[in-house]
Formats: structure tokens, C-alpha cells, sequence
């Protein structure tokens, strides 16, 4: 065990400070408003959940999850992600009462890391999910909300690509000798390691039509203008429709510019089960955050209807979005000790013109040219204002 500095953090924690987190709530309390008008409740879970419930139903590795062990000996999870919570709370309780149901969300999700690297152990995500409606106008609507949750946010460059879990899934099966080569292939993916695909197709000596099929595919399904390019590697079925169908709605929304379609997307989220999506935004080297249907975690906690929705990460966020002007005028009144209640007075006055107000003692200040300089306005209330 390493010896613990003062002020060293646990791995991956952030503190923070002033600044951030005025932006953090502006981009939580824009977002509520935003989520709230179309129709989604918010909701909270605790942070900690039962491992055997929460803990082993999330797509999150084992080796990420923060585990602690109660008083009674039973194995806790601080939560690494928001759906399984939240389908947990649907399933046992919110679905008895209404559905389909469309709730929504703001908060905090662990995951362990190793090494920091730079990545946060704990991070703040956004997101809504549709429960209990299996249309392709739920993923339609979830796609379309996020498109416009971004453009609120002033974001303006950025790009929805989707893909299809059940199509990919198809292709590998069915151009690959076993399980164990197309698990390979899709753990390839979703690392995008293009390049290792390829050298693993060469590796498993397949039949020259499987072989040049798959190499044809991650060169060409990347980014295609039409649901039809990709008919020909899995025959007709009932997802190439329901995707065909989906990038309908999104073009009859006139948002079709923001979409790319992209069939080697896969996710180590193995609870999509259906169309997922990840968003990305210049300016930021890291998806913006991502979604996707996820019937199996409902059959997981024993209920039979459908489940879509988006998770956005609040600190990516926070690096690309654009600085929002305030009209809140920050005003520091300085005041020496005969004068407060005429300094007082002051701030009730300012504070009602709705200005930000500090009121600080001249005496107690160790650096005054420090302290003013944040400030738009600096008042002095002295004895020589008499």
C-alpha cells in the first residue's frame, strides 16, 4: 500500500471548483426545462445498488464496478451507469402505473480505473429513456430529442451516426466458422481496430467468399449514403426494415443531416439488442455520449415490453459548449468595520436590481488586487463617503 499525500484524490476522482460548476448547473437546469417540455419525468436512484441486482444486470466490466459489502454481509455496487437503475425502478414499480413511460435524469456513475489516464472514476451524465413502447417511433423520437438537445446547447457541428446490433450481429454470424471468431471480429469493432479486423479475417482461413465478403463490409459500411448499400450481406429482414423506416422519420424531422448510418458501430453495452447510436460533436475526441434499444435488460427483470433511450456525458459537454453570456452583473461592495450596515444596505439595494453581490470587510482581505480583479464592479463604502 502506497503512502497517501495530503492532497492526493482516489484514482479518476475530479474536484469541482467554482467556475465548473455554475456551468454544470446552468447546462442541468437548461437541459431540465428542455426534457421537461417534451413530455419526460425525472427521476433519481441511489447511488448505491445490490451487486446481484444492479451490479451483474449492467453492461459495465466487472473489473470497473466499485464494490463495498454492507453490515449484513451482501455485496454493493456504487452505480456505473443510469439504465439499469432506472430499469430496475420501471420494472418494479413506475411500469404498474403507466406506460409507455419516458423518464429522465441527471446524475453521477462510478467507474474504477486502473490508471487514470486522464479518465474520471466518477462523471455526471444526462439522459431519457422510453420504456415500454417497441415502435420504431420511440428510437425516433429518442434520436430526435438528442439532435435537438445538442442544438439548444449551441452546438451546432456535430454528427448522430447509428447502427443496428441485431444487423452486425447477423453479418458476423453468418460469414464466420463459429462464435468464437465473430466475438473476436465484434470485440475488434468496438475498439475500432479496423485494421485488426482485417488481419483477423486473413487469420481464420476462411472460405474466399466469407473472407472477401467481411472485407468488403468494414471498408464500405462505415458510412453509407442508403439502408440498401448494406442488403447485401444479410438478406431481408425485419430490421433492415425497421431501419429503413427509422431514417425516414429522421428525414421527414429535416434532420437528416446530422445522421450517418454506420454498420460496423458495436458497443461494449451488450444490452443493445436493436438500433444504437453514438453522437459526436467537434472539438471533442470522445463520443458526446451514445443510446440504442435495450429490450433483453427488460427480460432481465422479468418484463416484456421495449426499452430506448440516450446517456449524454455532462464533462464532455462542458469542453465543447459554447460560453453563455449572463446579464448578471457581478458587484463586490468593500467595506471598512464603521460602515457595514450602510454596506448592507447597499447589497439589499443591488441584490434586488438583480446584480451578484459580495459583501467583504476591508480588514479581512490578504490580497485586495487579487480579490477585485473578478469582479465587473467594485464599490467602496468608507468613512470618507460621509
Amino acid at each position: 500500500m502506497t503512502t497517501i499525500k495530503k492532497f492526493e484524490k482516489p484514482i479518476g476522482m475530479r474536484d469541482t471548483f467554482p467556475v465548473t460548476f455554475e456551468k454544470t448547473e446552468a447546462i442541468r437546469n437548461s437541459g431540465r426545462t428542455f426534457l421537461r417540455g417534451r413530455g419526460f419525468e425525472f427521476v433519481n436512484t441511489p447511488s448505491l445498488e445490490y451487486y446481484d441486482t444492479v451490479g451483474k444486470a449492467s453492461a459495465i466490466y466487472d473489473a470497473s464496478l466499485f464494490k463495498l459489502v454492507d453490515s449484513q454481509g451482501n455485496t454493493l455496487v456504487l452505480r456505473p451507469d443510469m439504465t439499469t437503475p432506472i430499469t430496475r425502478l420501471a420494472t418494479s414499480k413506475l411500469l404498474k402505473e403507466k406506460i409507455p413511460l419516458r423518464l429522465a435524469y441527471f446524475a453521477n456513475v462510478f467507474r474504477a480505473q486502473q490508471l487514470e489516464g486522464g479518465r474520471p472514476a466518477e462523471f455526471e451524465q444526462m439522459g431519457i429513456e422510453v420504456i415500454g413502447d417497441k415502435t420504431v417511433y420511440a428510437d425516433a423520437e429518442v434520436i430526435i430529442t438528442a439532435i435537438q438537445l445538442v442544438q439548444d446547447y449551441g452546438i451546432q457541428s456535430f454528427k448522430v451516426t447509428i447502427g443496428h446490433a441485431g444487423i452486425l450481429n447477423c453479418i458476423l454470424n453468418d460469414y464466420t466458422e463459429n462464435e468464437t471468431q465473430a466475438n473476436k471480429l465484434r470485440s475488434l469493432l468496438i475498439e475500432r481496430n479496423y485494421v485488426g479486423f482485417e488481419e483477423a479475417v486473413h487469420s481464420f482461413d476462411l472460405p474466399k467468399t466469407k473472407s472477401d465478403a467481411l472485407l468488403q463490409f468494414i471498408n464500405e459500411a462505415a458510412n453509407i449514403e442508403s439502408i440498401e448499400q448494406i442488403e447485401k450481406y444479410v438478406s431481408k429482414n425485419e430490421s433492415l426494415l425497421y431501419m429503413r423506416q427509422l431514417a425516414e422519420i429522421i428525414n421527414l424531422a429535416n434532420l437528416s443531416k446530422y445522421v450517418s448510418f454506420d454498420f460496423t458501430l458495436s458497443s461494449h453495452m451488450n444490452y443493445y439488442t436493436g438500433m444504437l447510436f453514438e453522437i459526436f460533436a467537434e472539438g471533442s475526441g470522445f463520443p458526446l455520449g451514445n443510446g440504442g434499444r435495450y429490450d433483453g435488460l427488460l427480460h432481465h427483470f422479468g418484463s416484456d415490453v421495449g426499452a430506448t433511450g440516450f446517456g449524454i456525458r455532462v464533462d464532455r459537454l462542458l469542453e465543447i459548449i459554447p460560453n453563455q453570456k449572463t446579464e448578471e452583473k457581478t458587484v463586490a461592495i468593500i467595506f471598512e468595520d464603521e460602515e457595514f450596515i450602510k454596506a448592507l444596505d447597499l447589497s439589499i439595494t443591488l441584490r434586488t436590481e438583480g446584480n451578484h453581490v459580495t459583501l467583504q470587510s476591508r480588514n479581512g482581505l490578504v490580497n485586495e488586487e487579487a480579490f477585485i480583479k473578478v469582479f465587473d464592479e467594485v464599490l467602496y463604502v468608507t468613512q470618507e463617503d460621509k
